[in-house]
């Protein structure tokens, strides 16, 4: 065994580490707001769209605040900014039971954006494609398969404390879990940062060199367009599946049973994509899950209520999304180098942040201009197919400037 595969063999209990407290960052911060986001509005008199607008609110915060985090996580590694994430979360998620107006509603939920970004998905994947000289793309793809398991635990467990101790009795609950399970293993898994210190003279400024080379490369904005639209269309879907479906002829049990199996085939996507296109090129892969979107979209608006065409769209669609949370942390490594893969992921996962909160309320927007939920298929699915085109074209022509002293070092040991 090579020195190099011995090493990433170690790393692996690091994988193991980050799928949980990607389990439960993501379950405590994002999927209980869906059944909270009621008794939260009702304790502070505030509608609906009030209390999911703070939401939406820590969804912007994070994506604003992804390429910062990034580029810190570059410099001076992740254990602490993942370690003080979590510690964060704990306090902003008890404070959120203590919340009276509006405002103060708001302010908590920016500051539980700050510890999103701090947590979530891509400085997991900075932290991964730092420690993996060589495996980070089946590294992510193991983080992932964690992570798909969030919503499965944290929609019930945030339930049952809910109607056992009521909800705020659940916000502290889950404040104590990650105070106890993400900031330890936080402290003890992530490396401290070990390239720096053996980094040599210069390489700071050659970092920045790359970096600035990148953000002047027009096809790196292109690719953030097509993973924005992406983004977008899955945003929108997710939260008006249940009309949509109901709009195809469907009750909302069946509506119900046919989005159960999304999830699911999310996971099934991910083990696919672990076992079988692991050796394929991040950006091929990336294609095929993109051009997946719009195929089970237009299946959709062909159904027409059909039970066979409606299984085979929660399939693509499911398996689609399921492999893009992949292809979102690996092609910027794959494209751009690993030296200052944080800020480039994060400058990437901004805009894909911001067109996730925005998603619904494009998709609502879409309903009020044109009568029907086909119409809305249709606009999304067209969405859908002009992000996956642009992708297609640019992912083959992206990454050239970024070929430097630093980074062609990196592309010779991939």
């Amino acid at each position: 065994m090579s020195a190099t595969a011995a090493a990433s063999r170690r790393q692996w209990p690091l994988v193991v580490a980050l799928g949980i407290t990607q389990v439960v960052s993501w379950g405590s911060m994002y999927y209980a707001f869906s059944l909270l986001m009621q008794p939260l509005g009702a304790h502070i008199g505030a509608s609906r769209a009030v209390t999911v607008g703070a939401f939406s609110v820590a969804l912007m915060v994070c994506g604003l605040l992804s390429s910062p985090v990034g580029a810190l996580i570059d410099r001076y590694g992740g254990r602490w900014v993942m370690t003080c994430g979590s510690a964060a979360a704990a306090a902003l998620l008890a404070a959120l039971a203590f919340v009276q107006t509006p405002l103060h509603l708001y302010l908590v939920w920016a500051g539980i954006g700050v510890a999103m970004a701090a947590t979530l998905y891509d400085p997991a994947f900075a932290v991964l494609v730092r420690s993996f000289r060589d495996g980070h793309r089946r590294a992510i793809t193991g983080v992932t398969l964690f992570g798909g398991f969030a919503s499965t635990v944290f929609w019930p467990l945030t339930q049952v404390l809910m109607d056992r101790h009521g909800w705020q009795a659940a916000l502290w609950t889950l404040a104590l879990i990650n105070l106890l399970v993400c900031v330890p293993l936080h402290v003890w898994a992530v490396p401290a940062d070990t390239r720096r210190a053996a980094a040599p003279e210069g390489a700071a400024p050659e970092q920045r060199s790359a970096l600035g080379a990148i953000l002047r490369d027009p096809s790196f904005y292109w690719l953030c367009a097509a993973f924005t639209g992406n983004a977008l269309v899955f945003s929108a879907v997710s939260v008006h599946f249940i009309p949509v479906l109901q709009g195809q002829g469907l009750s909302i049990a069946q509506a119900a049973w046919v989005g159960a199996l999304i999830g699911p085939m999310q996971v099934l996507g991910r083990i696919l994509e672990f076992t079988f296109l692991a050796r394929a090129p991040a950006s091929r892969v990336g294609a095929i899950a993109m051009w997946l979107l719009p195929a089970s979209l237009y299946l959709l608006f062909a159904a027409d209520a059909k039970i066979g065409g409606l299984l085979l769209f929660a399939a693509l669609y499911g398996a689609g999304n399921g492999i893009m949370t992949i292809v979102r942390g690996s092609v910027p490594a794959e494209l751009y180098g690993r030296e200052v893969y944080g800020a480039v992921n994060g400058a990437m996962a901004t805009p894909v942040l911001i067109a996730k909160a925005a998603g619904p309320t494009v998709a609502a927007l879409v309903l009020l201009a044109f009568a029907g939920t086909g119409s809305l298929v249709l606009f999304l699915a067209g969405v859908a197919t002009a992000s996956a085109a642009l992708f297609s074209l640019t992912s083959s022509r992206a990454g050239r400037p970024t070929i430097t002293v630093g980074t062609m070092g990196e592309r010779s040991e991939r």
